[in-house]
């Protein structure tokens, strides 16, 4: 019984790791805070995956997305040039605010109900998978989806230079 009330206490934590990571992220007032509430928040997920014993899963998003994507997120932050008068400090404003309202309420609204009508079901104890048995998954029928992921963080790069280049003033 101890148990199930740690894994409980575990997954709690390892959640507001990630809500406040996430609040961090799109709160704060530099695009560098933002970047560290994104790290905040990905080590939780990794902290999530080591409750549902794939292990091999959280190192990878320790090693791929806190470790490779942040460093090329921080070169896209560094290669922009932002004004030294901090511009991306202002915020979304009233207007932000509203849009976003809607973009929390509609899911919400829509899983809330049919959770409570179908309620939330899983297995006991997860399955734990080997590192060659998520390879072969990866590479046989989710092919797809794990090369797409690799153009994802292609154009996510291209942007950044792109955009580095159209903010550099002319000499």
């Amino acid at each position: 019984m101890n148990e199930m009330y740690l894994g409980q206490f575990a997954f709690a934590f390892y959640t507001l790791i990630v809500l406040a990571g996430g609040g961090l992220a799109v709160s704060a007032a530099s695009l560098v805070r933002a970047m560290l509430g994104l790290v905040v928040a990905l080590l939780g997920v990794a902290g999530l995956y080591l409750l549902l014993l794939a292990d091999f899963v959280a190192l990878m998003q320790i090693l791929i997305y806190v470790g490779a994507v942040t460093v090329l997120i921080f070169f896209a932050i560094m290669l922009t040039r932002a004004a030294a008068d901090g511009g991306e400090a202002e915020g979304p404003g009233a207007g932000g605010i509203l849009r976003a309202i809607p973009a929390f309420l509609v899911p919400a609204g829509i899983l809330v109900p049919l959770l409570a009508v179908y309620g939330a079901t899983g297995f006991p104890t997860p399955k734990n998978v080997s590192p060659a048995q998520l390879g072969a998954g990866l590479l046989g029928p989710y092919t797809l989806a794990f090369e797409l992921i690799s153009v994802v963080l292609l154009a996510a790069m291209a942007g950044a230079v792109i955009l580095a280049f159209e903010k550099r003033e002319p000499r």
